[in-house]
């Protein structure tokens, strides 16, 4: 390729990356590859530097000293016994006799004992029986020397040949042999071995260091496990090759040497099993028996104490029954793991495991049944070499797999980082940003620009990058706000920070539209959707934190504001007008509170005002204005105008109130303004007769408890007179008073109100019934003209179905008196849930208790809903009765009731009958009974007892004269008090 005709600079560039090319693909080709020529060249065409060839096997006798022989007895044993060139010990811990012969030679010769086996040997001249040397492991004498893994003779030139007696001792599976050496070419072979243990040594340690550095560096356990089998392998190879009597050129003491050869053969048994089964974690769990891989697992804990506690030629066959069983074990599982997986990791680990657990004790079981092919195959140190070989190559394999997992991994989360819709970014400490993906970029405007130009700062509100520090130290998260990008609405965002050394690592999520709902939600909890002003609970916990903060020095002002007649805009124009009324009425009333006052609407047409540091004289002004801006101005819709009236009640706030004391208040003074006094404005001051009112209903209702305590509580009781037999008669209606804890006589109106408040209206009409029917059970005998007992039932009490089942267990219980009770219903609760009523009176009838409508033309009375109800009697309501010769109206009201009752065969009862006129006037109509104060106060039981009928109690002359005059005109002498007309 021709370097391009450009300008000088552009040629040199092109020179230089040709330079660099040639330079790179020379270091990673070219010399790998000149070295692997050059190896093979070496290893196929040269000889090694250490060959030797001239050593001859010398045969031999041999017999084992069984009784401690002499040398001269060992000869004359030897004497028989066949030469062989090698002889097996089988263990045998008895010495041996051995007895060879060297050829003459004229240059020096040695004769090499190999068994590293060999503990102790001795030889002598077999001509004169003179010593010639000794040697032991701690040491030698005369011609004896440690050579290799044994011993040799160092015999010299010797013109005649040299016959010698040997006896040794030997530990473990040994063999005897005798090489004779030039003594030139065993130094050269002791080199030889020397050099094969350092490589050894050397390879194997190197190996296991840089095998713990990586388990440091990536702080995995599997890899210092792997670095621990590596030394076991290199001390299993110096036991093969004899040079396990040292460490790190320290040598170990002689009689240490039994103990620490049994405990490293049971140590490396261990840890081979460990270490497989931590490498072929998965894909053991592939191919099942683990409880097989338990039980080899398990053995080594065997040998363990078997080296303990066994001498070494003992622990020696139990080596190798545990160690066969590990090699079935090992063999099974490699062979299913080829099979399953076929996983090349696991192949490679699987092949040197499977070299070292069948090497390492090869020699031992070939030697056990004297296999020693085998043994000359493959030994330990073949195995340590090809194991550790095949191991490197497992090592290389893992390190390559993880790295392209890696390389994968961090592809697909570099995909995922620029995928993901949430925006993920680095930063700077100094707020610069490092990285930020396409979401980010997109986000804040970024795409195009060079990232390291930006900052952080630019692009949000002021103190975001503190706030981000702030998270990022001690985690959590952080809502922030962006500057408004291309003249849009600012977007708010979730930020999330970590440090990662002096970066900030962070996201951040769009939550805009959560932010938006989320408001919107908040306003929904605490404003009234239709008209936007507050709701009952954003109104109250106003006025709630205007009491917990009450300061004298800033007045609170509350109005209650509500519309007059506003039903009628609803009923003759529609829901939807009157909506938009309330929507401009609500609109006037801000307009003239301002912005530091508040507005709830909390029903319908009812608002309240919270006047803040407004005492009442501009709070009584301002109230006044916003009736004149209510009233006198129309409202307009669809070319329609609307007249709307309205009254406020306006009272002062107090630091002890309740909030629900302020409302209830409110609502009493804008009630009492509906009725059109005071120019529809109704102000309680501080101590107005309304708050003592209040103040005494709620320590009425303390004392009734939120459960219910009679306690102060009694029964009175009013007589009912007939006007038919009224000297015959004695019925009652039972009442309820109370003394409250200053000894005060409570009415029963605030009675029943304070027991409604708190929930124990139920609990107090059944104490009442049930009083009433043990009195009447204990006194019936003593009331012989009692025809009825009247005794009220409260309008919640009969919305409340356990109450109605409680009131039935009760009248079943006293099943002989309930024939006189006489239950009264107010006529707006029997007409509230006509169905639920005429089933409760028909109930009530079929226990044989009677029944009256109380309160009886009070509302709006519809004559059509009698024919529903089994009446008994019809109670005329004493607002008609106590005004009767008020206005004509009312006598002709109350006739036609009396009429009524009369035609649906009722009787009929006047109540709040007061003077004699009113009494005569009643009998003239035909009416029953009669009760008021014209006939008796209400009393106690016990006056009741006393008298003989209601007459007794009639204190009015005018009355009792007339009472004594007789049957009045038009009822019938003889009739039942009760019966039908």
């Amino acid at each position: 390729m021709q370097p391009p005709s450009a300008e000088p600079s552009t040629r040199i560039a092109w020179v230089t990356a040709k330079i660099d090319w040639f330079l790179s693909n020379f270091s990673y080709y070219l010399v790998p590859a000149a070295i692997f020529v050059f190896s093979l060249v070496a290893l196929t065409l040269e000889h090694s530097i250490y060959d030797t060839n001239d050593n001859r096997t010398l045969p031999f006798a041999v017999v084992a000293d069984k009784n401690g022989q002499t040398p001269s007895e060992a000869l004359a044993a030897l004497a028989s016994a066949p030469a062989v060139r090698f002889h097996d010990t089988r263990l045998a811990e008895t010495p041996f006799w051995f007895r060879f012969t060297v050829p003459p030679s004229n240059t020096p010769q040695s004769v090499e004992l190999p068994s590293r086996h060999a503990q102790e040997i001795s030889c002598w001249n077999a001509a004169g029986l003179a010593p010639v040397g000794a040697a032991t492991r701690s040491g030698t004498s005369g011609i004896l020397q440690s050579v290799k893994s044994g011993f040799a003779l160092d015999l010299g030139v010797h013109a005649q040949p040299r016959d010698l007696l040997c006896r040794a001792h030997f530990s473990g599976p040994a063999r005897i042999t005798v090489e004779a050496w030039p003594e030139s070419e065993l130094a050269l072979s002791h080199l030889a071995y020397h050099h094969a243990t350092g490589v050894l040594e050397g390879g194997l340690l190197t190996l296991a260091v840089l095998t713990l550095m990586t388990a440091l560096i990536n702080r995995d356990a599997r890899y210092l496990l792997f670095a621990i089998w590596l030394v076991g392998n290199l001390r299993l190879g110096g036991i093969t090759m004899g040079f396990d009597t040292q460490w790190l050129e320290r040598a170990i003491p002689n009689e240490w040497m039994a103990m620490t050869r049994k405990l490293t053969i049971a140590a490396y048994y261990i840890v081979t099993y460990t270490l497989f089964a931590q490498f072929m974690r998965t894909e053991l769990s592939r191919v099942g028996y683990a409880w097989l891989l338990r039980a080899g697992a398990r053995a080594g804990l065997v040998l363990l104490v078997l080296a303990l506690f066994l001498s070494f030629a003992a622990f020696l066959p139990a080596m190798w029954v545990v160690a066969s069983f590990g090699i079935f074990v090992v063999i099974f599982f490699l062979a299913r793991i080829v099979i399953v997986t076929r996983s090349r990791i696991a192949l490679w680990y699987a092949a040197a495991l499977g070299i070292v657990l069948f090497s390492t004790f090869s020699e031992v079981i070939a030697a056990a049944f004297d296999f020693k092919a085998l043994v000359g195959a493959l030994n330990s140190v073949t195995a340590a070499l090809a194991s550790s070989l095949v191991a490197a190559f497992a090592f290389a394999e893992q390190i390559r797999v993880e790295r392209v997992e890696r390389e994968h991994a961090e592809a697909e989360l570099q995909r995922a980082y620029e995928v993901t819709p949430v925006g993920l970014f680095t930063l700077e400490p100094d707020g610069r940003f490092v990285r930020a993906n396409t979401a980010m970029q997109e986000k804040l405007g970024l795409e195009g620009r060079p990232l390291h130009e930006l900052r952080w700062q630019n692009y949000f509100e002021p103190g975001a990058l503190a706030r981000l520090k702030e998270i990022a130290d001690r985690g959590g998260e952080a809502e922030i706000q962006a500057q408004p990008i291309g003249g849009m609405e600012p977007r708010w965002y979730l930020a999330k920070a970590t440090l990662a050394h002096t970066r900030i690592e962070g996201s951040l999520q769009d939550i805009t539209e959560r932010r938006k709902a989320t408001e919107r939600l908040r306003f929904l909890a605490n404003n009234d959707t239709l008209t936007g002003a507050l709701n009952r609970r954003g109104i109250e916990h106003i006025l709630e934190t205007s009491l917990k903060h009450f300061d004298p020095a800033h007045p609170i002002a509350l109005a209650y504001l509500d519309l007059d007649r506003f039903k009628l805009i609803n009923d003759l124009y529609g829901h939807q007008t009157g909506d938009e009324v309330l929507k401009q009425v609500c609109q006037r009333v801000k307009w003239s509170l301002g912005d530091h006052h508040h507005i709830g609407r909390i029903g319908g047409d009812e608002f309240i005002l919270v006047l803040r540091d407004t005492a009442m004289l501009p709070a009584t002004d301002l109230c006044r204005r916003i009736i004149s801006d209510i009233c006198d101005m129309p409202f307009q819709l669809r070319r329609r105008s609307f007249q709307v009236k309205v009254s406020i009640g306006l009272i002062e706030i107090t630091p002890e109130m309740r909030v629900q004391d302020a409302v209830s208040a409110a609502d009493r003074a804008c009630r009492e303004a509906k009725k059109g006094k005071h120019g529809h404005l109704v102000i309680y001051k501080e101590n107005a007769p309304a708050f003592q009112e209040r103040a005494e209903e709620l320590r009425l209702i303390e004392e009734l408890g939120s459960t219910f305590t009679p306690t102060g509580l009694s029964l009175v009781m009013q007589p009912i007179m007939s006007l038919r037999a009224p000297e015959a008669s004695l019925d009652f209606e039972v009442l309820i008073r109370m003394q409250d804890s200053s000894g005060a006589m409570v009415p029963a109106g605030k009675i029943i109100a304070a027991a409604e408040a708190n929930g124990t209206i139920g609990e107090l009409d059944k104490w009442v019934l049930t009083s009433t029917l043990v009195w009447l059970t204990e006194n019936l005998p003593r009331l012989p003209n009692t025809r009825f007992v009247c005794v009220n039932l409260s309008g919640a009490s009969l919305n409340d179905e356990a109450f109605i089942e409680d009131t039935f267990r009760i009248l079943s219980r006293f099943g002989p008196v309930v024939k006189y009770l006489c239950m009264e219903i107010t006529e707006s609760v029997a007409l509230h849930d006509i169905a639920n009523s005429r089933r409760f009176i028909d109930r009530l009838k079929s226990c044989g208790a009677k029944i009256a409508l109380d309160d009886f033309g009070a509302g709006y009375t519809s004559f059509s809903y009698l024919k529903e109800f089994a009446a008994d009697a019809l109670k005329i309501d004493g607002g008609f009765i106590k005004r009767m010769h008020e206005h004509p109206a009312n006598y002709a009201i109350v006739e036609a009731i009396v009429e009524l009752a009369r035609n649906l065969g009722m009787r009929s009862i006047a109540e709040w009958v007061e003077d004699y006129a009113t009494v005569e006037a009643l009998a003239e109509l035909g009416v029953d009974y009669v009760q008021g104060w014209a006939i008796a106060k209400p009393m106690a039981p016990e006056d009741i007892l006393r008298a003989s009928s209601a007459a007794s109690f009639i204190t009015d002359e005018q009355v009792r004269a007339f009472i004594a005059g007789g049957s009045q005109p038009g009822l019938p002498d003889g009739m039942s008090a009760w019966g039908p007309h």
